[in-house]
């Protein structure tokens, strides 16, 4: 699903809703869950999950063309975990990660 999908999605449950407020909505709930993510706060939606972001280290690459060594600098990357129920729902109600 892609960001004007999600819109059109909304905008069509929600007719009493302008759809430009719709636009509003979920733009300033993206450009928060950005924000925070580059502040580096954990960002957690109950039932969800949480986005947060992991650092990794630098290192040595290779560049594919040539193959000699390029310094790779380090950096943030985001990253995602679903919430149980989340896993619970893509899975047809069963979490794997249960004990049955």
């Amino acid at each position: 699903m892609t960001k004007s999908e999600l819109i059109a999605h909304l905008a069509a449950q929600n007719p009493h809703l302008r759809q430009p407020d719709i636009e509003l909505m979920v733009g300033t709930i993206f450009e928060e869950v950005s924000g925070a993510l580059a502040r580096g706060d954990r960002v957690e939606l109950r039932g969800f999950g949480a986005f947060t972001t992991r650092k990794r280290d630098p290192r040595q690459g290779r560049n594919p063309r040539t193959g000699e060594a390029v310094a790779v600098a380090g950096k943030g990357m985001p990253h995602f975990r679903p919430g149980k129920e989340l896993r619970s729902r893509v899975n047809g109600g069963q979490d794997p990660g249960e004990n049955a």
